[in-house]
């Protein structure tokens, strides 16, 4: 069977991915900052192994334990809100070594296997937030944008060799961790001249009864950008990030 190595799988997208992608008997590589088998239990077709992408050690280890890698979902990520002027730079260094550098360091730790066998498909999780501007996302979205644009670049390199490399972008989670930092940062992590901002964005937020973006519908995606060639460079997952996407 097919192995698929996923990252960030403790909860949210990347769980379910990993139920998504064993319940069609693929052999699951889901891997966590922190191990839970309670929320993933492991079985015949799932392995749960520790991985930090920030550590070339930790990357190298996880690689070296699954074996031939069919395909990489790098869906490891942190989100993070706040005015820029509010950000401290060493804030801005963990979003990006995580977000944009560690998914830089999974590829290149895979790549080689797959483009030896011209075989593999890398998908790479972002966010809707790249489809349009929004305040006080300047960090987490350079973060993101920054995915989208080597994918652009390293799937043209990769062509040659029969390695596929696709994005998934998903729109606003019914629970996000967005609202968890903003309630954090409400203590007095936001700049006193942003606060009349921050409350209109949070209000905005919490009045919104638009669609949003399911997990499953995320599965579906990463699924769709895994098995079937024809899927698009960028893929919008779920409704809100399909409206974003055309414009709406």
């Amino acid at each position: 069977m097919p192995t698929i190595l996923i990252t960030g799988c403790s909860s949210g997208f990347g769980l379910e991915i990993a139920r998504h992608f064993a319940s069609r008997e693929w052999d699951v590589v889901a891997t966590m900052r922190a191990p839970r088998v309670d929320v993933l239990p492991t079985s015949e077709r799932v392995r749960v192994l520790p991985l930090d992408v920030t550590s070339a050690d930790s990357i190298a280890e996880v690689v070296e334990a699954a074996g031939p890698i069919d395909a990489l979902v790098n869906n490891a990520g942190i989100g993070f809100l706040n005015a820029l002027e509010g950000t401290p730079i060493e804030a801005a260094r963990h979003i990006l070594e995580t977000n944009t550098l560690g998914t830089i360091a999974m590829m290149q730790a895979v790549l080689p296997q797959m483009r030896e066998r011209r075989d593999g498909v890398v998908v790479n999780v972002t966010s809707s937030v790249t489809y349009r501007p929004l305040p006080l996302l300047s960090v987490y979205t350079a973060s993101k944008a920054a995915v989208n644009a080597f994918s652009d670049s390293v799937a043209l390199e990769l062509e040659p060799f029969n390695v596929r490399v696709r994005v998934v972008l998903p729109g606003r989670a019914p629970t996000t961790r967005f609202g968890e930092n903003a309630r954090a940062a409400m203590t007095g992590g936001f700049p006193e001249p942003y606060q009349p901002l921050v409350e209109q964005v949070m209000a905005g937020w919490q009045q919104d009864t638009g669609p949003t973006t399911s997990s499953g519908d995320v599965a579906d995606a990463v699924w769709q950008a895994v098995t079937d060639v024809s899927t698009p460079m960028h893929l919008p997952a779920g409704a809100d990030a399909v409206a974003w996407s055309q414009g709406a």
